[in-house]
């Protein structure tokens, strides 16, 4: 049932209108995850922390945030995004500007637990929302487009924060994040629709002359049930487990402070490495999910950026690599090659039935967040292993020999990713369930 002109217009412009107010509330999820990494050696100061304690401060919001995926997901596929991200970004202003005023290390653990508690749902709701106001045909290029938009929040918690905080204070900066979320919040109330059918169109299959999904007709747990059930999504979620939450511990916290301690940059420039990998990461989520369209396969994309992540993780652990283009060149291949991982969204709603796929997505989700949950403070405590008690200005300082040991961790994890990536199961860019009946 094709729309005519005018409602096609309306259309388009009340679909793009909901995904940018989406993708501000994604980016704002992006920052949050990255930017302790700029702030480290801040927020050692300030909290008089060693490397283990500051890694499970950072990681408290991976910790709520994988506990929260499967809710969100169950959010996603019933109330719809709407209700979800407009709740998500209030807790997680509170959340920020808490963060931004704490005078101890416990107010500013539970600050980052209410940030991660409300951005939690942002992702999965995005995802849905892009399973309702997007055509089938183009899942791993709208995949890969919004991961790439995330990444600007990313690549603004890098070398841009650097310099913002060299001009205002780490706590302002958390602030003013946190009344853009309320911002965000106000603006998702008001534009954003879960269905286009809640906006008085029919649905996008129902626009290609297709006919709509089936209905779900059970209660949601039987529904969360079958997608534990489902075999062909563990492969995928321990893909995501270690590639993407081996790099997001990285340079969510430790990559800045490797440049800075192992080879003596000032903070601007040890962030231009991470900004580089969180741009690679952006562009090779771009590329990975349009490719896989093309190609109308999923599994070889998956298992060749697995790959290149790994070849970046031992070229990081095991060669003579230093400032430069040596540095720039393996942080880029790590982010490009793990940039790959936004396939494994696609593939994984493509083997459960299309009405629970925020489910599936928020399953596979929790295995890359569990990951870095793991991951960031494990670095930190391999690093304290071999540290020799050097402090600058009160602040732990360590050897590149030191970091090493966590980049050994990294590379066992990245392995982990590779060996899963080879059961996924590949779809042909098709629903299986679908195909099945």
């Amino acid at each position: 049932m094709p729309l005519d002109a005018t409602d096609w217009r309306r259309f388009q412009r009340l679909r793009w209108s909901i995904y940018a107010i989406l993708i501000l509330a994604y980016m704002t999820v992006y920052f949050h995850r990255m930017a302790p990494g700029v702030v480290a050696g801040e927020l050692m100061a300030t909290f008089h922390t060693s490397g283990a304690a500051l890694g499970s401060l950072a990681a408290m919001y991976y910790y709520i945030y994988t506990a929260m995926q499967i809710p969100a997901g169950v959010l996603a596929d019933t109330l719809g995004p709407r209700v979800g991200v407009a709740l998500a970004c209030v807790v997680a202003g509170v959340g920020s500007v808490l963060f931004g005023l704490a005078e101890t290390f416990e107010v500013a653990a539970i600050g980052r637990f209410l940030v991660g508690l409300g951005v939690s749902v942002v992702f999965v709701g995005l995802m849905r929302s892009n399973t309702q106001w997007f055509s089938e045909r183009y899942s791993g290029a709208i995949s890969g487009a919004t991961l790439l938009l995330g990444n600007v929040g990313a690549i603004l918690a890098a070398g841009p924060l650097a310099l913002l905080v060299s001009a205002v204070s780490w706590r302002a900066v958390f602030v003013g994040i946190g009344v853009l979320s309320f911002a965000t919040a106000v603006l998702t109330v008001i534009v954003v629709r879960s269905r286009p059918e809640d906006a008085g169109f029919v649905s996008v299959r129902e626009m290609e002359g297709l006919a709509p999904h089936p209905a779900r007709h059970q209660h949601w747990l039987l529904d969360l049930r079958g997608v534990f059930a489902t075999p062909a999504v563990w492969p995928v979620f321990f893909m995501m487990f270690g590639v993407t939450g081996s790099l997001f511990a990285f340079v969510g916290l430790w990559g800045v402070k490797l440049m800075q301690d192992g080879f003596g940059l000032e903070r601007t420039a040890a962030s231009l490495y991470t900004t580089v990998a969180l741009a690679g990461f952006a562009l090779g989520c771009l590329m990975m999910g349009a490719l896989s369209d093309h190609l109308g396969r999923r599994k070889p994309v998956i298992v060749g950026a697995c790959a290149l992540a790994v070849l970046a993780w031992f070229g990081l652990t095991l060669t003579s690599w230093g400032p430069g283009w040596t540095g720039l060149g393996l942080f880029a291949l790590l982010g490009l090659g793990t940039g790959g991982f936004v396939v494994g969204y696609v593939a994984a709603k493509e083997v459960v039935p299309p009405g629970v796929a925020g489910m599936a997505i928020a399953l596979v989700n929790t295995g890359l967040f569990l990951g870095a949950a793991i991951m960031q403070p494990a670095f930190g405590w391999a690093m304290d292993l071999t540290w020799d008690g050097t402090l600058i200005a009160g602040v732990r300082h360590y050897a590149l020999t030191d970091y090493r040991n966590g980049l050994w961790l990294s590379c066992g994890f990245a392995l982990l990713a590779l060996l899963a990536s080879l059961l996924v199961r590949e779809t042909r860019c098709r629903n299986l369930t679908l195909v099945s009946h």
